[in-house]
């Protein structure tokens, strides 16, 4: 499937939007409730089975999956903002919960990610955060990104082992 061109026309997520999806261990996308594919403009066929990439949009820093991935492969859950490239090139911003969902026997079942509105104060200030870690990585790679996320961080009180309260509190601002 071809990526599409990004524009700057962003996509309305409301307060009552949730969007949910499941994903299996590499990935790849297992599940879409009705509200991703209505925001996405997605169908259903065309999201799964397909990785939760193809809505990367160019917009995030690689840094931020890595720190995602690194810390829900074990078992821990993550918050982070994300900024979704659309079917038609617009792009949506949620604060996106990702868990490992268990089985009972506590084997790995599904990744689940519930996603949610960003306050326009959280969005302006991940922006701007995000523009300066993707500067960091074109000029000196992932690990000078995850420094500007970590300098962010302490300045906001908070370090990556906080990380999730940093960006629940961001979002309440």
């Amino acid at each position: 499937m071809e990526r599409p061109t990004p524009t700057d026309v962003e996509r309305e997520v409301t307060n009552v939007d949730m969007i949910v999806s499941k994903g299996d261990a590499e990935g790849n996308i297992t599940y879409t409730n009705p509200i991703f594919m209505k925001i996405s403009g997605y169908s259903q066929g065309e999201l799964l089975d397909k990785p939760h990439a193809i809505l990367r949009h160019p917009d995030m820093p690689k840094a931020i999956f890595k720190y995602l991935w690194d810390n829900i492969s074990e078992g821990k859950e993550v918050h982070a903002y994300v900024k979704n490239l659309c079917k038609d090139g617009s792009y949506y911003w949620v604060l996106a919960q990702v868990r490992m969902a268990k089985n009972p026997d506590g084997s790995f079942r599904n990744y689940v990610s519930t996603r949610k509105k960003v306050s326009e104060s959280a969005k302006k200030t991940i922006s701007e955060l995000y523009a300066k870690m993707l500067e960091a990585e074109k000029e000196n790679g992932i690990d000078a990104s995850v420094k500007v996320l970590e300098d962010f961080l302490a300045q906001k009180g908070h370090s990556l082992a906080t990380f999730n309260e940093c960006m629940d509190e961001l979002n309440k601002q």
